[in-house]
């Protein structure tokens, strides 16, 4: 397999794509073309197409890249004829028919609580004050109060959004567990890694793991594009 040198990188809820920089810049600094999806969060359906609309301007395979409820963008996005494999970076992988809301409904006994706030006209937001703690405790933090200073509205039609066809049924997958991750429990990251058969590599770091570990995190999409498993 030759490598894929064309990389989209779709970030999730609460955050924009501006987290993927240092990311980019190793890839970058390697020879990858390197497209941020600056996905709304309104719907699973309207991230899909914002990130289907980068993948159509694309001249050849790439490799699909998601944090988070990005997992669940990616999932479905994935199934893009220019898309050749997908990495999940601490994220959901749901099968068909599966939401972030279906994931996370049964949380297992002891794992932390992500604080979000109760819906104000159909958008949820982190808790200011817990934000670090529980999004991005491995962060400066000056970075961590500017990211929880300027969320993105997350939409509950996204949480809802469930996936139709799961590209990771017919294409690679790859996959980064955040050990110390305390929005989406390393438990549930093993067990999502195990049923799509991803290639794992653990990493120590918060769920921010894409900004506070980007070295670690370029290597793995580094082995997806050489097909390196």
């Amino acid at each position: 397999m030759n490598s894929i040198k064309n990389v989209v990188l779709v970030h999730g809820g609460f955050v924009d794509g501006s987290g993927w920089e240092r990311v980019y810049g190793i890839l970058r600094d390697k020879g990858y073309r390197v497209s941020i999806v600056q996905n709304p969060t309104t719907s699973l359906a309207d991230d899909v197409a914002a990130t289907s609309r980068v993948l159509d301007q694309l001249d050849g395979p790439a490799i699909l890249v998601g944090h988070s409820y990005g997992g669940v963008v990616i999932t479905e996005a994935g199934n893009h004829p220019k898309v050749a494999s997908l990495v999940y970076v601490a994220a959901f992988a749901p099968d068909a028919g599966e939401s972030v809301a279906s994931l996370i409904a049964n949380p297992p006994p002891g794992a932390p609580v992500p604080p979000i706030l109760p819906p104000k006209d159909g958008f949820l937001f982190l808790d200011r004050a817990k934000f670090a703690a529980s999004f991005a405790a491995d962060l400066d933090p000056k970075v961590a109060a500017f990211r929880a200073d300027s969320q993105v509205p997350w939409g509950v039609a996204a949480l809802e959004g469930a996936v139709r066809e799961p590209a990771w049924r017919k294409k690679p997958s790859w996959y980064i567990i955040a050990t110390d991750d305390k929005m989406i429990p390393p438990p549930a990251q093993h067990a999502m890694s195990k049923r799509i058969e991803a290639s794992v590599s653990e990493v120590k770091g918060s769920h921010a793991i894409y900004e506070s570990q980007p070295a670690a995190v370029a290597t793995v999409i580094e082995r997806a594009s050489n097909g390196a498993r």
